[in-house]
This record gives structure tokens, C-alpha cells and sequence, in this order.
């Protein structure tokens, strides 16, 4: 089964996180920032996956050391869910509208890490999340789980609708690029 297991324990954060990316029946998320939990429901949700993460990480500072540790965790876990990557699609891409927002995600089950990130975000805070941690997460998860990761936010006036759109779009593209479509890795390397 394609499942990550991850315990990661810092100074600044305490996480649990268990992703299965066949099974989606089982999504808890419990991180300390609303926000944030509700963009990785979100995640979970159109991407298919079953995910749950507690963590208990340093909010009296900010929410920047807890997204982002959980943003490795995830990677981690998508990494070890996908082993060697043989027979996966590897690609994916998507566009998702939320209301005045399109996002788009387009990515690479490369083994190459590196993220474009080009959203600027027009509020600097929904909720209790600072809206620049978005880029954050993504380069964490990109760099973790080996993804090249490009996303984009064609247009859109209201933060939360646009970071919903971002994490829409990356949890739909990466559903494509695990579908499991038979065969061996597909590189003409032979190995990703």
C-alpha cells in the first residue's frame, strides 16, 4: 500500500502525520491555525488522500515554523508513500477557480526539487495565517517529496480564495501525477 508515516519533533514543533494516497476515507487535521487546517482538508479532500496530522508547534512565536514543518512532513511522507515512483503517471496539472481566484498547479514527480511560486497575495493574514506562508509550505513539500512544482495564480482579488485555489490545484494536480498507470518508472533514465 502507498502509504508515509512521519514523526517529526523539533524544538519548535511536535507533528504526527499519516498520509495514504489510495485511501481517502480517513482526514484529520489538527495544527493550531484554523486557516490552515481547513486548506489541508481542503488538500486531502480533492487530492483523494487520506490524511491526518496533529502538531503541537511554537503559535506563540507565529504559524510560520508549524507550516512549514508540516509542508516537510507531507513531502516526506509523499515520498515514501511513492517509493521508486514506478508506475505512476509522474505529471499533473490543473486549474481551479474559487470564486474571483483561478489557480493553476503544474508538476513533476521528478526527483528534482524546485518551486515557482507566483501568487502575490493581496491580504497579508486570513484568519490567524499569515498568507505568505503558503509559499512557504510549497517550497517544503516541493524540496521533501522531490516535486517540480510550479504554481500560479492567474488572477484574483481575496487572499483566502486564492491560497484555496493554490492548495485546490496542487491537491487535484498531484492526484494525476500518483494515478497509477502500470509499467516502469517513466524516465528515459530509468530512474526518477
Amino acid at each position: 500500500m502507498r502509504k508515509g508515516d512521519v514523526k517529526r519533533k523539533t524544538k519548535e514543533t511536535d507533528i504526527s502525520l499519516f498520509l495514504d494516497l489510495d485511501d481517502g476515507s480517513l482526514v484529520s487535521i489538527d495544527t493550531g491555525i484554523g486557516f490552515f487546517d481547513h486548506m489541508l482538508n481542503s488538500f486531502a479532500v480533492h487530492s483523494g488522500c487520506g490524511l491526518t496530522v496533529t502538531c503541537k508547534g511554537d503559535l506563540q512565536v507565529d504559524g510560520h515554523h508549524t507550516v512549514e514543518d508540516i509542508g516537510i512532513a507531507l513531502g516526506q511522507a509523499i515520498s515514501q508513500a511513492l517509493g521508486d515512483k514506478a508506475g505512476i503517471a509522474r505529471f499533473g496539472q490543473s486549474f481551479v477557480p474559487m470564486d474571483e481566484a483561478l489557480g493553476f498547479c503544474a508538476l513533476d514527480v521528478s526527483g528534482r526539487p524546485y518551486l515557482v511560486f507566483d501568487a502575490p497575495m493581496p491580504q497579508p493574514v486570513c484568519g490567524g495565517y499569515d498568507t505568505c506562508l503558503t509559499a512557504e509550505f510549497m517550497r517544503a513539500l516541493a524540496v521533501n517529496a522531490g516535486l517540480t512544482l510550479h504554481l500560479r495564480c492567474e488572477y484574483g482579488d481575496n487572499a483566502h480564495h486564492i491560497t484555496e485555489a493554490l492548495f485546490k490545484a496542487l491537491a487535484r494536480a498531484l492526484r494525476q501525477a500518483v494515478a497509477v498507470t502500470g509499467g516502469g518508472v517513466l524516465s528515459a533514465k530509468g530512474v526518477l
